[in-house]
């Protein structure tokens, strides 16, 4: 069995028993793909910032997390609607 497999066995057998499993991990070189940020300038008329404004409040976030929540839910739509076709 290689040393991969042997640490994938430890590893299932201490999570099912449940013990601690995180000192098995690196977290110090954690990667996510995809998370890459770029950034972009949007213009939006007045009443719109105003809107995200009040609802940012309404949510307690800032207005940038409810653009994003907002984007990222329509896309995350787009691609279940697209996934049925």
């Amino acid at each position: 069995m290689s040393a991969i497999r042997d640490t994938e066995d430890k590893l299932l057998e201490r999570f099912d028993a449940g013990e601690e499993v995180l000192d098995m991990f690196d977290l110090e070189r954690v990667e996510h793909p995809n998370r890459e940020l770029k950034r972009v300038n949007v213009d939006f008329p007045v009443w719109m910032v105003d809107a995200l404004d009040d609802e940012a409040g309404r949510l307690g976030i800032n207005r940038q997390a409810v653009i994003k929540t907002w984007i990222a839910e329509r896309l995350d739509r787009m691609h279940k609607v697209a996934a049925t076709l």
